[in-house]
């Protein structure tokens, strides 16, 4: 019998990678969210709660976001009607925003 024995699993390298890194800049203009990473569907309550804390003016900058899923893409679209400023978006998200919000509208 070992006493006192230690055992960690290992993941796998993929699983190990963060999925979403939010930084937080705020000045007298207001305040930018810089997402990194990919975003899903289980990161927009956490995504809203910084929105919301961050009021009046917010923008959320999405330049080192690599990949998203439905929800968020129809998140986004919300926000930006609501007045939230989207920078740095990537033309497939952009163009997907689009189409989710003109499928809305029908």
């Amino acid at each position: 019998m070992v006493l006192g024995l230690h055992l960690t699993a290992e993941l796998p390298i993929a699983e190990k990678k963060m999925t979403l890194r939010m930084q937080s800049d705020s000045d007298e203009a207001g305040t930018t969210i810089r997402l990194i990473g990919r975003i899903r569907s289980e990161h927009l309550q956490v995504l809203k709660e910084q929105i919301a804390s961050a009021r009046p003016r917010v923008a959320l900058d999405l330049d080192e976001v690599t990949l998203v899923d439905v929800d968020v893409v129809r998140f986004l679209g919300a926000c930006r009607a609501e007045g939230v400023e989207v920078l740095h978006c990537s033309p497939y998200i952009r163009v997907w925003m689009l189409r989710e919000m003109g499928e809305e509208k029908r």
